[in-house]
């Protein structure tokens, strides 16, 4: 296949660009980064007709960055509106989406009211408030994609929850816990109370969970375990596999996000099933 992928040199991008490449496909990258072509540009002047487009362009950042500038975030929405008018001029022939857990629902992430999100937690004829700009920017992007796919285009919407790997990003949660283990630090820094819970899904399940979804032509899917984690039970289990035992430190006053933000995978169950256990994915990562 002719394939686009846009924001390659990102953590997604860069697993899906190396899936691709191994696979056959001629792959064309797009991404800014060191200096390369802003995808907003590309979308603007280019008439290729691709076989299959996997759209990751976005500015990215971990917490602090959501919270501290989320008018940094805004650029997502004009990167995303230029790749569905390309799209809609140059018709490939199907596109992955990668919105985000972030677009559901805040009213369903509390304490006393998180539960298991199933993909009808969202509905874009009653859209209700989700997690900051980053939320927003991806729930906006879903409702361009309602559209596209309205005017024919074939899209398919994927929402990973807390996806992790050995070469992501310290801006992340789980990187950053794998490297205070591997420095064996006492005691072990957690922002906010630690018991904000996550749902942690491989990379490699988050890849093999899209080609599945392609495959099976689904609309919209979580790719997510339905598994709780805190992230106090994160900094336990990575300090096991390093072999020591440290105190855990809670900062409340740092970012922490929503408390509870949970996948339900029974639909995503009927395609694809995840295949590494957290435990497996903190294993791997002390071996890389």
């Amino acid at each position: 296949m002719k394939v686009l992928i846009t924001g390659n040199q990102g953590f997604v991008g860069r697993h899906f660009t190396k899936r691709m490449l191994e696979e056959g496909h001629r792959v064309t990258t797009i991404d800014i980064a060191n200096g390369g072509i802003d995808a907003r540009d590309f979308f603007r002047k280019d008439n290729t007709q691709f076989d299959l487009v996997i759209h990751l362009a976005a500015v990215v950042g971990g917490r602090k960055m959501i919270e501290g500038e989320p008018l940094a975030l805004a650029v997502d929405l004009a990167i995303d509106s230029e790749m569905f008018t390309w799209a809609l001029r140059t018709q490939p022939g199907a596109i992955v989406y990668y919105s985000s857990s972030a677009a559901y629902p805040i009213l369903y992430q509390h304490q006393l009211t998180g539960r298991a999100l199933a993909e009808d937690d969202i509905d874009l004829n009653f859209v209700m408030t989700p997690d900051y700009s980053y939320g927003w920017a991806k729930l906006t992007g879903e409702m361009l994609a309602a559209h596209a796919r309205a005017k024919g285009l074939k899209v398919h919407i994927f929402r990973p929850f807390s996806g992790y790997g050995s070469d992501q990003s310290l801006d992340y949660p789980f990187p950053s816990f794998i490297a205070r283990a591997k420095a064996k630090s006492d005691p072990f820094e957690v922002w906010g109370t630690g018991e904000q819970v996550r749902d942690f899904i491989h990379i490699d399940d988050v890849i093999e969970g899209t080609l599945a979804g392609i495959k099976a032509d689904i609309r919209v899917a979580n790719l997510c375990t339905g598994i709780p984690t805190t992230f106090n039970q994160l900094a336990q289990m990575v300090m096991e596999v390093a072999g020591y035992k440290g105190e855990v430190v809670n900062y409340p006053s740092e970012p922490s996000g929503v408390h509870y933000r949970l996948g339900n995978p029974t639909y995503m169950e009927s395609f694809y099933t995840p295949k590494i256990s957290l435990l497996e994915g903190i294993e791997r990562a002390f071996a890389g």
